[in-house]
């Protein structure tokens, strides 16, 4: 994207320099998830992780959170729930935000019925709402990203989403969008000119965001996931794990836990760490790049403080 500048000497870092935010989704879904975060954030290699502020096991995620408050812990705002039985709902009273549930009471399922159903209206009530909660459970998000990048669907989802995070006072997980994003319809067009608009201005994006590994098989996904890591280019990387146990709980909420729980034994790896250590690869958070950013004079009145941000710039290390 024209116009930007390299994350890692926006950080004080050199141009070839590959910082990596490792990053942890869906915490606060059910306890496995919890339990798994917790590990490879104290024992492994991830570096950061967000929220999701709807569903049932939030509170005990949270209170982690307020143990370690040195922890990089965000919000994984959340449009959707998309498990067959395994359901949560808004935290705004649903007759404030009739478009965002599905006709069980849910939210929706998928990102294009919260497109079709949702106004913009309610969809910045909703995730007010989390970031609220998520502040009053003591929580001190260092960021703010999507669960199932439902606000980059519509224009107006994303402006919600940028104007919550300048308002909180929060950066937001944002990046120029990934070739083949906009022709698959998962970033919508006009996103991509906001994003334009945001690099003008001086916002801290990030260079990229991967998605994740790939492979059904622990080999399989070890290699994709190892290829990632050498394959890095330099700047600034938001790459996405999700993670879990392999116990009966997520075993009948996610089809994909097995996948989940082979994650979570790369984050905890010896091996991985050794080959981020060879790569000469930096683990970082989002503290840093909230340096990037100045806080407006304008916080909101609600909030009794900002989120915390680091007043050290990060120095390479000897």
């Amino acid at each position: 994207m024209r116009d930007w500048v390299n994350g890692a000497v926006r950080l004080g870092f050199g141009k070839d320099e590959r910082l990596l935010i490792l990053h942890a989704d869906d915490a606060g879904m059910c306890h496995s998830a919890n339990a798994a975060t917790i590990k490879a954030m104290t024992e492994g290699v991830v570096s950061s992780t967000s929220v999701m502020v709807p569903c049932p096991w939030f509170p005990e995620i949270a209170a982690w959170a307020r143990e370690h408050p040195h922890m990089d812990v965000g919000v994984h705002l959340t449009l959707t729930s998309e498990w067959t039985w395994y359901r949560w709902r808004p935290v705004s009273p649903v007759d404030r935000v009739p478009g965002l549930v599905d006709g069980e009471g849910f939210l929706w399922r998928t990102v294009p019925d919260v497109a079709q159903h949702a106004s913009v209206q309610e969809v910045e009530t909703e995730l007010r709402a989390q970031i609220e909660r998520a502040i009053q459970f003591g929580i001190r998000p260092t960021h703010l990203d999507s669960h199932m990048g439902a606000v980059f669907a519509r224009p107006d989802f994303f402006d919600v989403y940028v104007r919550l995070s300048k308002e909180f006072r929060i950066p937001a997980m944002l990046a120029p969008p990934a070739p083949g994003q906009i022709e698959a319809k998962r970033v919508h067009p006009g996103v991509a000119d906001r994003l334009r608009e945001l690099v003008r201005e001086g916002y801290p994006l990030l260079d990229r965001i991967e998605t994740g590994a790939s492979g059904s098989t622990f080999d399989e996904r070890k290699a994709s996931f190892y290829n990632l890591i050498r394959g890095l280019a330099p700047g600034v990387t938001h790459l996405i794990v999700h993670l879990s146990g392999a116990d009966e709980e997520v075993s009948n909420i996610a089809p994909s836990w097995r996948q989940r729980y082979h994650e979570l034994l790369l984050c905890i790896s010896a091996e991985t760490r050794s080959l981020l250590e060879q790569e000469r690869i930096r683990l970082i958070g989002y503290r840093p790049i909230a340096e990037l950013w100045a806080s407006p004079p304008d916080a909101p009145a609600h909030v009794d403080e900002p989120a915390p941000l680091a007043r050290r710039r990060p120095q390479a290390d000897p």
